[in-house]
């Protein structure tokens, strides 16, 4: 029987998180990105890994790898997001606080994901129904919950839409301090335990369009039912970019004004 896309993903983040957490606490080659990004020589690593098992499987499609760059034809109609490594940060300092993001594009649809987190040895995955984790070889649907009201915030670099919003201001908005409790996890692994009821929330800003970081987490998030917009409530990639997913509408709504707030009114 032919393996379907959904297994070609729980796959290919699988392996690179067995790489991730081989080579945890090891010595780490550093390359320079930025001034203030790095990768290691687990980021590589694991990327390689995670190709492999996609190039093995599906060899037409053209995969985006967060340290490789774009592979394959320019126009291909399906596109691998891949992420290998998503808090480098955090890893390099031996905190455990990372995933494995893998995600399928079909045309302008996330059909397919999955985002591994190495050290709890859970996969949370989606065949773009519906959304699951699963542990020990058992599935278990996600479901969404505001009840713990924490809420992540990405405080990470860049800021397309300052002066007009910055992730940061929530921490001063009283409404915000009433009403949630902060988390600041740094890995697109938040948006995982959105789907999976472990966050009520998650506020970033930045361009998410085929973006290695958050592609899995928006289809895990839309396929567990949570709301998933821009930071002014329209449908991802349509406006200002920017996430705002929430568990429900409540806190979506409530979140939404609070960014809202953050812009001076119109002359």
């Amino acid at each position: 029987m032919p393996i379907t896309d959904e297994e070609v993903a729980l796959a290919a983040a699988r392996s690179g998180a067995a790489v991730v957490r081989a080579m945890y606490g090891a010595s780490l080659e550093r390359f320079e990105k930025t001034a203030s990004d790095f990768a290691t020589s687990a980021d590589i690593d694991a990327e390689n890994a995670v190709i492999d098992v996609i190039r093995s499987a599906r060899p037409d499609d053209a995969v985006t790898g967060e340290e490789s760059g774009r592979a394959g034809s320019a126009g291909a109609e399906r596109m691998w997001l891949v992420d290998p490594l998503c808090g480098t940060l955090n890893y390099a300092a031996r905190t455990t606080l990372v995933a494995v993001n893998v995600a399928l594009r079909v045309g302008r649809d996330l059909t397919v994901a999955a985002s591994a987190d190495p050290f709890a040895d859970e996969v949370f995955w989606t065949d773009g129904d519906r959304a699951y984790v699963r542990r020990d070889g058992v599935d278990e649907e996600l479901v969404p919950s505001p009840e713990s009201r924490l809420v992540d915030l990405n405080l990470d670099p860049p800021f397309p839409n300052e002066p007009g919003f910055r992730v940061v201001r929530l921490l001063a908005d009283p409404g915000f301090a009433e009403r949630f409790h902060t988390r600041v996890l740094s890995t697109s692994l938040a948006l995982a335990w959105v789907a999976a009821g472990r966050r009520a929330a998650y506020v970033t800003d930045g361009d998410p369009r085929d973006n290695v970081h958050f592609a899995a987490g928006i289809a895990l998030c839309q396929a567990a039912g949570c709301v998933v917009t821009d930071i002014h409530g329209q449908p991802p990639h349509t406006g200002a970019g920017g996430l705002v997913v929430a568990a429900d509408r409540e806190t979506h709504a409530a979140l939404l004004e609070m960014i809202g707030g953050q812009s001076p009114p119109a002359p």
